[in-house]
This record gives structure tokens, C-alpha cells and sequence, in this order.
């Protein structure tokens, strides 16, 4: 058989149900074999950047390997996505297909030096160098993806190589990888041990979950833990979704991207903190102060990367392993030292807290209406529609993601919420909900973008109309880089610049691709159209008017300590 259709052959092994990406000249001896493979289906996208997003979307609902493929002349186009999924550990296996290694230095058309391209945000990128290698090669990236901290492995496939023959081979997979975490290892006992008794002395200890803890599944045992100690539980802004939110130990999303007052303040109370599958980055911490490195407070970090566990802060106990099977052997442990677990509805902190938590959202609901559509009542409307349904919100940075992050409460745990807050870039939401609908087809998706994040990603309401997926868009539309005007106007004391966009009907370049589309102008309308919309198995658009980040301050906290001095409108 050819090379091209060895390929094939492993990824059906691998139990590969769908792959993003687009053809070009590099790739069109794997198309040819491919229309013999119906049960792994292409889906066309119309910018390699967006397939890359798909895939890493896709990845985080399967809890199976994102895969996209690229021709070579497109090979630079997919670095954003592949960058951010190796900040944020989303296995991808990511193909780039490339032209006769040979011609490269004949400056052939589209060809050039791949691998170095690729090596500085891949856990490994390989090149193929003869077809009888492409098992092993296959076997090698689907292995290191799914294990240890995963995160995506690139393969580059000369053209040749797609049309060797090859006499015979062998084409066993390792189905135990085709799926992640693809073994799970439990930390030191000895320090399990040392946790315990750390968690056990803590007067007031804290729970935050990172996204880790979603790859790792372990949102059972981190809220069997939290029950047996009355530990309040906050997660990242990548780990919303490890901790049902309307639970009284539940106190949000903590950090400068959706943490509130409430919940950093317990942040700075904690007398012990313990980090689940967290990095504790920049974003997680308010650059480090939140807490400050050289607090007092005993630190217990949980994660399956070396390199990330107490990377940040010095740590009183290091467990490097699986989140979900190290939290299981914690809580047997548990269990042999306490008689019985704490009352945590009757705990005078918890009911403290949920005090707090209550007058801060009911301060919100206090606020002015504005002439435009306020984000806050968006968020509530989607509050009310989605709860206790089935579905996923993919999410752009901006207007979307602070508001999601603060306000929306995940009424159950699991990966509900897409973020991509490890880099941050503009231009995910969009297709991430394609991604998404193709790991999960029998739920909505709710995209949630910006005008700004359209500009990206326009081409991919073609692929939504054509595959007829399940997605409702809504965009926020401020005519602007809104968050960027904020940034100059708020911590620079300076004019926007290079900021703001011309007028653009967003609802007619909708309409132009196919979907049904609208212009909402009143809160009412929005929940009487989004409860229509939300029982259609079909595609929709709408786009709402909203003001800049600079004239109503979301709930960061460094923009809201100037708004509050300055008398500007906030929320938070």
C-alpha cells in the first residue's frame, strides 16, 4: 500500500473520527486515499489558523486527540493555534504535509524548513522519512500527546512519502493512547501523607483548580474532597467548569480574568492554598500578588507537569501526578484519619462567605440600565436559559470571556467552557464552536465573540452554514478593540490609539454566508429569540450593541480601583 493510505490505516486504529483542515498541492495524494476512509471525516475549514482552534476545541470535549493537517504552504498558518495549545497542554497531533525534502534547497515552491518552526511549541515534532516509519512515528505522537502534561505533536509528511509503496508493515496502534490522560500516575505516597496532615491543621484552607483539572476529569474528587473538609473551592478562568458553581463551597473564578472582590479576598484569607492542576500564572495570580510569593501561607500544589508544580511559589508539599488518581488516594487517607466529614453547610466561614457572595451579586443586579445592551444582562439571560440543559459556551478574550468567567454559573462540572488564556489571542470562539459541535453534535453551542475577534474568523461562518452545525453565535459589537482602548485609557491615562473600527452590519455578512441572523437591541427580545433559537438544530447569528470596555469597566481589578476614583461606570 501507499504511504498515504498507511496513514489512514493507523489513525482508523486510533479510532480518529474527524479531522480539521484544507487542501493544497502538498496534499493531495493523502485526498486521493482518503475518499476510501468514510468513517474519518474531513471537515473542510476555510483558514488553517481556524483548524487549528477546532482541533483544540475539539480535544478538550472528546478528551481525545485534536487533529488538523495543513499543505505546506500553510504550515505557518497554524501556529497560533498549535502555540496556544502548548501553553495550555491541549494534545493535538498536528500534520503539516510539506514538498520532497530533496527540492527544499531548489527553492521549490512552497517548501521550507519546517521542523524549527514547530519545535519551540511542540512537545516533539517529527518528520517522516520513509512510509515503513509511519506506524511507529504515529505510535510515538499519539503516546507522548495524551501522557505526562499533554500537548500537541507535529508530524511533517513529505508528498513523497504519501505515494511510496510499501511492501509490507506493521500497523498495530496503542489504542491505551488514543485517549487522555493516557495513564495516570498517582504522586509520592510520602507527600499525599504530608498534604493530609497539612489540610487537616489549615483553619481556613482554599481549594483553586486549574485547567489540569479538567484534562485529569477529577471534578468528582476534588467536590468529595471539598465536602469532607468544608474547604471552599475557586478555579482559573481555564479551570471553570472543575467545581459546580451554585454550590455553597463554590466561590467562582479567582485572578484578574473574572475573579470578583468576594473571591480574591478569600484568596488573601487563606491561611493554606491548595492548587490543583493549576500553573499559577500571571493571569491566575494578579501577576504573582494574589498570593504574594513571599506570603506566610502553606501551599499544597497538585500537577501532572514537574516543570509547573511549585514553579511559582515555594511549596510545602510538591505532588507531581494524575490530579483525579492522586485525589483519590488523598481522600482514603482522609478517611483513616477523621471520624467524620464536616458539617460544611452549617460552617460558620462557609456560611460567611455565601453571605458575601450573595450581597455582592445583588449589589450587581443594582446597577443603572444603559442605552445599549449591557453584558451583565446577557450573562444572566444566558444563566437562566441554559440551566439545567445540556451545552458548551466557546469564548472569546474580551467582553465575552470576563463576563462568562464572572457571572455565568456552571450549574454542573465538567468542560463546559472554552477559553484560550494561556496566549490569549484574538479570533477563537468562532471556531472553537466547530470544534465543538463535532465532539459533542447533540447539544447547542453558544459562541460567544466580539467584533474585534470576528475580523479573524468571518470565512468559518461558511463552514458553519455548510455543515448546518448546531451553533448559535452572538457577538458583542462595540466597534472597537475595546479592550485595548480600556488598557491605554485606563492604566496608560492616555487617548485610543489604533483602536476603532469603521461601522460594519455584521448581520448582512451573516446573511451573505447563509445563516439566520439578527440584530437585538432590548434584553427582552434577546431571551425571547435565544429560547427559539436554543430549540433549532441549526445555525444562528446575532449581534447586540454594546459599550467599550473603557465606558462601562468590566470586573477587572485594576481597572475597577481607577473607575471607582474616577466615578466611571462599572460593573464589579
Amino acid at each position: 500500500m501507499k504511504g498515504a493510505r498507511v496513514l489512514l490505516e493507523m489513525l482508523k486504529r486510533y479510532d480518529v473520527k474527524h479531522i480539521f483542515g484544507l487542501p493544497g498541492e502538498t496534499t493531495i495524494p493523502l485526498y486521493v486515499e482518503w475518499s476510501k476512509f468514510p468513517e474519518i471525516k474531513h471537515i473542510l475549514t476555510r483558514d488553517e489558523r481556524n483548524a487549528s482552534f477546532m482541533a483544540d476545541a475539539y480535544a478538550k470535549v472528546s478528551f481525545k486527540p485534536g487533529i488538523c493537517e495543513s499543505p505546506s504552504v500553510g504550515a505557518t498558518h497554524v501556529i497560533p493555534g498549535i502555540a496556544e495549545a502548548y501553553k495550555s497542554s491541549v494534545p493535538l497531533i498536528v500534520f503539516t504535509t510539506d514538498v520532497p525534502l530533496h527540492l527544499e534547497k531548489k527553492n521549490m515552491l512552497t517548501g521550507f524548513e519546517q521542523t524549527p518552526l514547530f519545535s519551540s511549541i511542540t512537545k516533539e515534532s517529527l518528520t517522516i522519512l520513509k512510509a515503513s516509519e509511519i506506524p511507529f512515528i504515529l505510535r510515538r505522537a499519539f503516546r507522548m500527546a495524551t501522557t505526562g502534561k499533554p500537548g500537541p505533536v507535529h508530524i511533517r509528511v513529505p508528498q513523497n512519502i504519501l505515494e511510496e509503496e510499501v511492501a509490507s508493515i506493521d500497523l498495530r496502534a496503542q489504542k491505551e493512547f488514543s485517549r487522555y490522560p493516557g495513564h495516570r500516575q498517582i504522586a509520592d505516597k510520602r507527600e499525599i501523607k504530608k498534604a493530609v496532615e497539612l489540610l487537616l491543621k489549615s483553619e481556613t484552607p482554599l481549594i483553586i483548580c486549574g485547567q489540569g483539572a479538567l484534562y485529569s476529569q477529577a471534578w468528582e474528587e476534588i467536590k468529595e474532597l471539598a465536602e469532607l473538609l468544608a474547604i471552599p473551592v475557586g478555579t482559573t478562568i481555564s479551570g471553570k467548569g472543575s467545581f459546580p458553581e451554585r454550590h455553597p463551597l463554590s466561590i467562582g473564578v479567582i485572578g484578574i480574568r473574572g475573579g470578583t472582590i468576594v473571591s480574591n479576598k478569600a484568596v488573601e484569607e487563606a491561611d493554606l492554598i491548595f492548587y490543583i492542576g493549576c500553573n499559577t500564572d500571571y493571569v491566575t495570580t494578579d501577576g504573582w500578588k494574589l498570593p504574594s510569593a513571599d506570603s506566610d501561607k502553606a501551599i499544597i500544589h497538585l500537577d501532572i507537569s514537574e516543570a509547573e508544580v511549585s514553579n511559582n511559589y515555594i511549596t510545602t508539599s510538591v505532588l507531581i501526578g494524575d490530579a483525579k488518581a492522586t485525589l483519590k488516594e488523598m481522600i482514603k487517607v482522609i478517611k483513616d484519619e477523621i471520624s467524620q466529614q464536616i458539617d460544611f453547610l452549617n460552617s460558620p466561614r462557609i456560611k460567611a462567605l455565601n453571605k458575601s457572595l450573595n450581597e455582592y451579586r445583588e449589589a450587581l443586579r443594582e446597577g443603572k440600565s444603559h442605552s445599549k445592551m449591557r453584558p451583565l444582562e446577557v450573562i444572566e439571560t444566558l444563566n437562566e436559559l441554559l440551566s439545567e440543559r445540556e451545552y458548551i459556551l466557546a469564548i472569546d478574550p474580551g467582553i465575552s470571556a470576563i463576563y462568562t468567567s464572572a457571572f455565568f454559573k456552571a450549574d454542573k462540572p465538567g468542560r463546559r467552557f472554552l477559553f484560550n488564556f494561556s496566549l490569549g489571542a484574538l479570533g477563537y470562539a468562532i471556531p472553537a464552536s466547530i470544534g465543538a459541535h463535532y465532539a459533542n453534535p447533540e447539544i447547542p453551542i453558544v459562541a460567544l465573540t466580539g467584533d474585534g475577534s470576528f475580523g479573524f474568523t468571518a470565512g468559518e461562518l461558511e463552514t458553519i452554514a455548510r455543515t448546518e452545525g448546531n451553533i448559535k453565535i452572538i457577538l458583542f459589537n462595540n466597534d472597537s478593540f475595546g479592550w485595548i482602548r480600556a488598557t491605554i485609557r485606563l492604566l496608560q491615562n492616555a487617548s485610543p490609539f489604533a483602536t476603532d473600527f469603521k461601522k460594519v452590519d455584521h448581520v448582512k455578512v451573516a446573511e451573505g454566508f447563509g445563516l439566520r441572523s439578527y440584530k437585538i437591541e432590548k434584553i427582552n427580545d434577546l431571551k425571547t429569540l435565544l429560547k427559539e433559537e436554543l430549540t433549532r438544530n441549526s445555525p444562528s447569528f446575532i449581534e447586540l450593541n454594546v459599550d467599550p470596555e473603557d465606558e462601562l469597566i468590566p470586573p477587572v481589578p485594576s481597572w475597577l480601583k481607577i473607575a471607582k476614583e474616577k466615578k466611571l461606570a462599572h460593573i464589579g
